[in-house]
């Protein structure tokens, strides 16, 4: 199995409540109460450690509320490289209603200053020639702009890195312009970046092959309940997932990215690494929490992903 890299900037405790429904100024009860060490780049890392990989994760983390996020890279084995900055790590608070929609209220990141920018850039120049394979995700934590997130990725493919971003906003459409080797945006969010309706799968299309001939070598395009589209050198494929009882959609798109790396990282057939990854995505959204929980279910789901090509 391949030794894996993953960089989350801006990392978070997720406290997942859930409800049956979330009524606006009235007072909710709830069902229950789940803390996660979370962050998307740790969640892709949960799911490429249930595959088998090895992972190193890095990135900013606060001083002042390690814990739980230092028990989850002891439990699953993770090499632990954060930088650690004055502070805590925000959290991040989850309400998922009974029919799976969720509201999420983010807390502001930590405030990285120019020193720890230089020490995370000064670990990466250490531990990328070990790994097979850099996953940058998430979003910016303050005191990192743009600029800096675009030297970063520039230095990583500078090292040699293969790298796969799965960011949004400013720091994916500036992101591109680097030219990774692997993107993940969802729909909405590639749509944003580059200033265009997307309308419809010939759209996509259009935008997909743009991004690949600027030297996105894989360009992966989430769009929820309708599946995922997968532009490569191997062709154009779309999955769209079977219907699975959604708990919560947190961590859907960190799971099918995993997936997706997982298949390529083995040199499997584009169908095969399509429907793989299409299938873990569509576990997660029964679960609360990141990983590979039901190696049976995920078969069946495998089996129940249809997938079509896409004209290019």
């Amino acid at each position: 199995m391949a030794r894996v890299l993953t960089v989350t900037l801006n990392p978070a405790l997720d406290l997942t409540v859930r409800m049956p429904s979330l009524r606006l100024g009235e007072v909710n009860r709830s069902d229950s109460l789940q803390v996660h060490a979370a962050g998307k780049g740790l969640n892709v890392a949960q799911v490429l450690a249930d595959l088998g990989h090895q992972l190193t994760v890095t990135g900013f983390l606060g001083e002042g509320n390690p814990q739980a996020f230092e028990q989850l890279f002891a439990a699953r084995g993770f090499a632990d490289a954060f930088v650690r900055v004055a502070g805590d790590t925000r959290s991040n608070i989850k309400l998922a209603e009974a029919g799976g929609q969720v509201t999420d209220i983010n807390g502001r990141g930590l405030d990285v200053a120019a020193e720890q920018r230089s020490e995370l850039l000064a670990r990466l120049e250490r531990l990328v020639p070990g790994h097979d394979l850099v996953v940058v995700a998430g979003s910016l934590p303050r005191g990192i702009e743009v600029p800096w997130f675009v030297e970063l990725l520039q230095r990583l493919k500078a090292l040699g890195a293969r790298v796969a971003l799965d960011t949004s906003g400013a720091a994916l459409r500036e992101g591109l312009a680097a030219s990774p080797w692997l993107i993940k945006p969802n729909e909405e969010e590639l749509g944003e970046a580059r200033g265009v309706e997307l309308a419809g799968s010939n759209a996509l299309a259009v935008e997909a092959e743009a991004l690949r001939r600027e030297g996105i070598e894989h360009v992966v395009i989430s769009q929820g309940a309708e599946g995922v589209s997968w532009f490569s050198p191997s062709g154009a494929l779309h999955a769209r997932p079977p219907k699975v009882q959604v708990v919560s959609t947190v961590g859907a798109g960190d799971s099918l990215l995993a997936g997706m790396l997982h298949g390529l990282l083995e040199g499997w057939p584009a169908e095969r690494t399509l429907a793989h990854a299409t299938a873990i995505a569509a576990q997660a959204v029964g679960q609360v929490g990141f990983g590979i929980t039901d190696r049976a279910q995920l078969a069946e789901l495998e089996t129940a992903t249809r997938l079509e090509p896409l004209s290019q």
